[in-house]
């Protein structure tokens, strides 16, 4: 399976035994947005609702952390997932959660996972079939197949990179929040980046309709913002959600080596002893 899908290939694949679809819309808390009524109300035929927001690890200092390997297992048993299932992942944000999703299915060495491109949206716009209420999950088990949390950078991590430079920093979020143009309100925080960081918001990613652009657009966009996707990255925005978009645009080109700092501007900014700038990207 591919990671990214269009909804004619999963009307097509629906009913599949060996395929899960799974809703994982999240939403800004300035959305005034509940992902799980939503759901309730409509969604893609017997999708699952992954409830993204508390897959995390609360015992982590890093806000809104990537979960363990066992909460992982956990909620994907809970779902009626095994290990050999196909999994393709939508949402209906405007922060593109489904990225977060497909991340940590990879961190867990569940490969045969895929995005549906234009996600929710897409599908209601084509006019396809909608299921209500809450789909039933029988219990499944689960064993993560890898983990690879080494992948994830630390605060640590990042302050020796900006010493370094080793590895390209690319920042997710809009040009005023990386310049301090205005403040990151979305985390009560003053604006601004990581010393020597690029700028890439990942809205420039996609289409007008909500679907990835093709390589060609992608790898433009890359150039645009002074980032070579070969070549060692480190993905940033402001709490580890949009930054998974640029990785899973990455692994579109054909580069899987990116790594994502969990932390982001939520830890980043929130900690008076790192260094910032202002400004455009130098």
């Amino acid at each position: 399976m591919e990671n990214l899908v269009s909804t004619q290939w999963l009307a097509d694949a629906l009913g599949s035994p060996d395929l899960v679809v799974v809703d994982a819309s999240a939403h800004l808390p300035n959305a005034g947005r509940d992902p799980r009524a939503e759901y309730d109300t409509g969604h893609i035929p017997g999708a699952k609702f992954l409830d993204l927001p508390s897959l995390k690890d609360a015992g982590s200092p890093v806000p809104n952390a990537l979960p363990t390997p066992e909460q992982f297992a956990a909620r994907m048993a809970e779902l009626g997932i095994t290990e050999a299932t196909r999994v393709v992942i939508y949402d209906d944000s405007a922060v593109k959660t489904s990225a977060r999703a497909w991340y940590m299915f990879h961190l867990f060495g569940h490969d045969e996972v895929a995005i549906l491109d234009g996600g929710l949206g897409k599908w209601k716009a084509e006019g396809r079939a909608l299921e209500t209420g809450c789909t039933d999950c029988a219990a499944a088990s689960y064993a993560p197949r890898g983990d690879k949390r080494a992948k994830v950078r630390s605060k640590a991590d990042m302050l020796a990179n900006v010493e370094s430079r080793a590895a390209q920093v690319v920042d997710a979020r809009d040009g005023g929040r990386f310049t301090a143009a205005v403040d990151d309100a979305v985390h009560g925080l003053a604006g601004g980046h990581i010393p020597g960081a690029r700028n890439l918001p990942f809205f420039k990613l996609y289409n007008e309709d909500g679907t990835f652009k093709d390589a060609a657009g992608l790898q433009a966009e890359f150039d645009t913002a002074g980032v070579d996707p070969a070549g060692p990255v480190i993905t940033s925005c402001g709490g580890g959600v949009t930054a998974c978009v640029l990785l899973f645009a990455m692994n579109l080109l054909g580069h899987e080596h990116g790594e994502l700092y969990d932390g982001s501007w939520s830890e980043w900014g929130a900690d008076p002893v790192t260094p910032k700038e202002a400004g455009e990207a130098r």
